[in-house]
């Protein structure tokens, strides 16, 4: 049976509309749910590239702000004929389950132009549900000047899980300043940085045949490290999420946090000695390791325009383009593919190279038909342990148990 979430739930609703709709759409017009405040000039100038070497087809943007865009394209799944949307990857499976959007298979030579896993944050059942368009790890960032202080040596930063907590418990017992910053607020990014200590680990929750692996030692290990590094981290950790962390860490009043590069970009801007290296290691981890997230363009079924569409998709993220678009100064995005340029752009700027040295033994975002379902008991298991109210070994089993449904 397929869980439906109100996201799913809304869209079956809507499904008759959506049918009754496809006469309505416009024949040679490809309609594109933007995610963004404004639309990038890169991607403006490729469409109109793409619309000069196809005459007749006009590609249509609809700019769509973050925090509305989710509920943008539930509305357009729900009713309004739309031909392709951005969506957070993880919601692929749900809508593929629910055969709301097309595949958009890749041929052997596309999956070998990205870097490795990527095509993972996409397939589901052996077939690609989504192209790719933007992408992001996680790194290490540490204060040199509260290690110095500490009487840690600045340009040491930890390895391994077991540097890590005894360097945040020397800052915090030596400066009475958290020495890492951690994420365990009732948001979606708290399920997110507990996935890069999985994959730090070479952990997994799900496999490649939707076995639930996540009472596993390596994941047990990545939970206990949490609830340990929780001692020496800010203050009532539940309350913050990621971007709260970072800032607190702009603001110099925490030693270490994990983040992706656009940190990097706004650290320029202050006057804290930093530092960037890829996350530590657990025990098990054969090397550095990370969550790997990318947005996707999905197709959607029923516009009546989907080839055109996965044409367009598969056109706007090609390899030249999407580069010209993630390698913008300060654009935040870690490259999809290896390449001249990227070598180019980490020569130039070093500080990316720890995003890039993660990906090799990253893993991608988990696929579930309930995706929320999911999210939402790997939050909890967090937080109650990083709250005391349950042990390690207990959570992760309820953990376990709670998301083989949602699957």
């Amino acid at each position: 049976m397929i869980m439906k979430t109100g996201l799913i739930a809304l869209a079956l609703l809507g499904s008759t509309v959506l049918t009754v709709g496809i006469a309505q759409a416009a024949d040679k017009e490809i309609s594109w749910i933007y995610c963004g405040d404004t639309i990038d000039p890169i991607h403006t100038k490729y469409i109109k590239q793409w619309e000069e070497k196809n005459p007749g087809w006009k590609v249509t943007p609809e700019v769509v702000g973050w925090a509305q865009c989710q509920d943008k394209t539930t509305l357009a799944v729900a009713g309004t004929p739309v031909a392709m949307a951005y969506v957070g990857s993880r919601t692929l499976k749900e809508f593929a389950q629910n055969d709301l959007i097309v595949p958009v298979p890749m041929t052997d030579a596309e999956k070998k132009a990205y870097y490795p896993h990527i095509v993972d944050t996409v397939t589901f059942q052996g077939t690609q549900w989504g192209v790719p368009i933007a992408f992001s790890t996680k790194a290490l960032y540490w204060n040199k000047d509260l290690f110095k202080q500490a009487g840690l040596d600045p340009e040491k930063p930890p390895k391994t899980w077991a540097e890590e907590i005894a360097d945040a418990k020397t800052i915090k017992e030596k400066t009475g300043i958290p020495g890492f910053g951690l994420s365990a607020k009732t948001f979606d990014n708290t399920m997110h940085q507990f996935m890069h200590w999985v994959y730090a680990n070479n952990g997994s929750v799900i496999d490649a045949e939707g076995k639930i692996t996540l009472d596993s030692p390596q994941v047990l290990a990545a939970l206990k490290a949490y609830k340990d590094i929780a001692a020496y981290a800010e203050e009532g950790p539940t309350a913050y999420e990621q971007n709260e962390v970072r800032a607190i860490f702009l603001d110099g009043k925490v030693a270490m946090i994990q983040a992706g590069s656009g940190a990097a970009y706004r650290l320029k801007d202050t006057k804290i000695n930093w530092g960037v290296t890829t996350l530590p290691l657990g025990p098990d981890a054969k090397g550095p390791g990370t969550l790997l997230i990318t947005d996707s363009l999905a197709i959607f079924k029923g516009s009546g325009v989907e080839d055109k569409a996965t044409e367009f998709a598969k056109y706007i993220t090609s390899p030249d383009i999407q580069a010209e678009y993630e390698l913008q100064g300060g654009a935040g995005l870690t490259p999809l593919r290896p390449s001249a340029k990227v070598d180019e752009f980490v020569a130039k700027d070093p500080f990316w190279k720890p995003f890039i040295e993660g990906i090799s033994y990253g893993g991608p975002e988990p696929l579930f038909t309930d995706y929320k379902g999911f999210q939402n008991s790997m939050i909890e298991m967090v937080q109650s342990v990083i709250t005391g109210k349950a042990e390690p070994e207990d959570a992760i089993k309820k953990a376990a148990s709670e998301i083989e449904a949602f699957k």
